[in-house]
């Protein structure tokens, strides 16, 4: 079901907003494919999707089976998918209490560069996290957001098609981080994993860190929106 709280049309922004709440993983993807498929033909404007869902391992399309550390059988008994995609990157996890989203955007309406989408993205996390006084950055080589260069907060990867994006974040609000032993998340062993809670000390509203992002992404998009119909 859609949340209607923060996915009425706004003509403020660039973009609708739809938050699809706690979703198997398998039917979000299905229903971001329509999606992209929608916003190709101009049937319905770039949309940003937020959600959650139950614990699963995506495998991006440069993953690698030993970035994976738990037997195929023991993921079967903790009913844990392990879904290869087609999105760009490595391994990754998903589980409840992190924000996924989905930025389905037709960058034909803002700027046709997949390397400033993805630049974009990371300065909207970025942005996000500063509301909550998070100090968060880039590290050079690595997509995503980091605290001090060394535990991954966000990871960001995404597939591209005639100018439509789709699949997109995955920020670490209050989640089990334990899981992310189940993988070497992004294929980093070097490096470890934070949540926006484990950095405040305190406990966060999922639903106040979903509009401080919507916000976040206008502050970005906006800007750089062309069509005098999408503002």
């Amino acid at each position: 079901m859609v949340n209607r709280s923060i996915s009425e049309h706004s003509t403020s922004l660039p973009f609708d907003v739809e938050d699809w709440g706690l979703i198997a993983y398998h039917q979000a993807w299905q229903r971001q494919r329509t999606y992209l498929q929608q916003v190709q033909q101009r049937q319905r404007r770039s949309t940003l999707v937020l959600c959650e869902h139950p614990t699963v391992i995506t495998l991006g399309r440069l993953s690698k089976q030993e970035h994976i550390r738990i037997p195929e059988a023991f993921a079967q008994t903790q009913n844990i998918p392990i879904v290869p995609i087609e999105r760009g990157g490595d391994v990754t996890l998903h589980n409840p209490g992190q924000l996924v989203g989905y930025p389905i955007f037709h960058l034909s309406d803002f700027k046709e560069d997949l390397h400033w989408f993805l630049r974009a993205i990371e300065e909207s996390i970025i942005r996000l996290l500063a509301t909550f006084g998070i100090v968060a950055g880039r590290v050079p080589g690595l997509t995503g957001v980091w605290i001090e260069e060394q535990r991954k907060i966000c990871a960001i990867g995404i597939h591209a098609s005639r100018w439509v994006t789709m699949h997109g974040f995955a920020l670490n609000v209050s989640n089990d981080l334990n899981e992310f032993q189940y993988i070497i998340p992004c294929g980093i062993a070097d490096r470890g994993v934070t949540s926006i809670e484990q950095e405040l000390g305190e406990a966060v509203s999922m639903t106040e860190v979903k509009r401080r992002c919507v916000a976040a992404f206008a502050e970005v998009f906006a800007p750089v929106a062309r069509r005098a119909d999408m503002v």
